[in-house]
């Protein structure tokens, strides 16, 4: 049973310079069950990555309130063996279960970071019913699934951007132009279509400078760390650029997750023409493409990448 205890800190009235030092010497003296709040006035999630980097998975993170003026955050230590497994970590082992998340609503690549009882918690979902569906994937064998988490960081960053920065790159354009199209013809019947062109082209818009800035500047960053040949104490700025890209991959997030709502899932309406079917199906598949996309950054490469620094 989880330990209740009104551990708060409000790292507003702290220096700067010992912010960090504070916080880790509170979570240090926590046992397993216990927790600390934190109070701040903005979002604190590189702690989060400075966490992960010098402790490893052994904590819960939970906003508690998330802005716009203050951000509160419950961490808590996990107690050894009981529920601590997180929605990344099962897809990390097991990607065929990424499809009963994504069934229930629970943001497996954006929000991996979350146990399965806090997701289900959350998004008012039975806990149980998920756990039976997920039990019942383990009950078929299927060794068709490609083992991202055994390649090495430089194989999997070259594997993101010959696989996932393709698809986009190739597919993007035509989106674009199909998303234009069909609202240009339907959408005086359908006044949702306006909404969703124009979240098509701000994801483009992100998803294309998204791209650029990992091929040139975070993925060779994390293949001299494969490499070995970072110089030591360069953590800080591993945590920036991955606290950069972190919140790049949940605006994009939750923007496709607006287009599914808009969307009703990609539910054809009865008049669709074929661009319409046409946009609708490159639309989820690029729904799916991308949350692969990201599942394999956030719960994979970005956690190694911190281990092997750490390992440093």
């Amino acid at each position: 049973m989880e330990t209740v205890t009104d551990n708060i800190l409000d790292v507003t009235i702290l220096d700067p310079k010992v912010k960090h030092p504070t916080i880790f010497g509170r979570i240090d003296e926590l046992k397993e069950g216990e927790s600390l709040t934190i109070h701040n006035d903005h979002d604190p999630k590189p702690l989060y990555y400075h966490l992960m980097a010098e402790k490893g998975n052994i904590f819960d993170w939970e906003y508690l309130e998330q802005g716009p003026q203050w951000w509160k955050v419950k961490i808590t230590i996990k107690i050894t063996g009981v529920g601590s497994e997180t929605l990344g970590d099962i897809v990390v082992k097991d990607f065929r279960k990424a499809k009963i998340f994504k069934k229930y609503g629970l943001d497996f690549c954006c929000n991996g970071w979350k146990t399965i009882k806090e997701a289900c918690a959350e998004a008012q979902v039975n806990l149980k019913q998920v756990e039976r569906e997920l039990q019942e994937i383990d009950k078929v064998q299927d060794n068709r699934s490609l083992p991202y988490n055994d390649w090495s960081l430089s194989f999997l960053a070259d594997y993101i951007v010959n696989t996932h920065h393709l698809y986009l790159r190739k597919n993007l354009p035509e989106i674009l132009n199909y998303s234009a199209k069909v609202n240009q013809v339907h959408s005086n019947n359908h006044p949702e279509l306006a909404k969703i062109n124009q979240i098509v082209q701000s994801v483009a818009k992100e998803l294309n400078s998204h791209m650029e800035e990992e091929e040139n500047i975070l993925f060779p960053y994390i293949k001299d760390i494969d490499s070995g040949s970072v110089k030591q104490g360069v953590i800080e700025d591993l945590v920036k650029f991955l606290h950069k890209t972190e919140h790049e991959h949940r605006v994009i997030g939750a923007n496709l997750e607006e287009i599914e709502s808009l969307t009703q899932n990609y539910t054809l309406p009865s008049d669709a023409c074929a661009s319409y079917t046409l946009m609708y199906n490159h639309l989820k598949a690029m729904d799916e493409d991308v949350r692969l996309h990201i599942h394999l950054e956030n719960n994979i490469l970005f956690p190694k990448a911190l281990a092997k620094e750490k390992a440093k």
